[in-house]
């Protein structure tokens, strides 16, 4: 029958690492590097999207609560002359 090879054993590291005496310069890391995906700039757009309306219906809300508030105060301020 056919036995499945297994890959040989790796050594083990060694126990003892070597360390420098003389200092060495520090490493700059950068930061990490960010995928975009098409998903995420959809969600972006969309969220951007709802946002945008979201504040847009507070503003004509607002505008007509004040345009309301001007009409009723024209009305009661004529109706208190009379």
């Amino acid at each position: 029958m056919f036995l499945p090879k297994y890959p040989d054993s790796p050594t083990p590291p060694p126990a003892h690492t070597h360390i420098s005496t003389h200092q060495e310069a520090p490493v700059r890391r950068s930061l990490p590097s960010v995928s975009i995906d098409q998903k995420t700039v959809v969600a972006l757009v969309v969220g951007g999207v709802v946002l945008t309306a979201l504040l847009a219906a507070v503003a004509v809300t607002a505008i007509s609560v004040a345009v309301a508030a001007v009409v009723l105060r024209s009305m009661l301020r004529d109706h208190h002359r009379r």
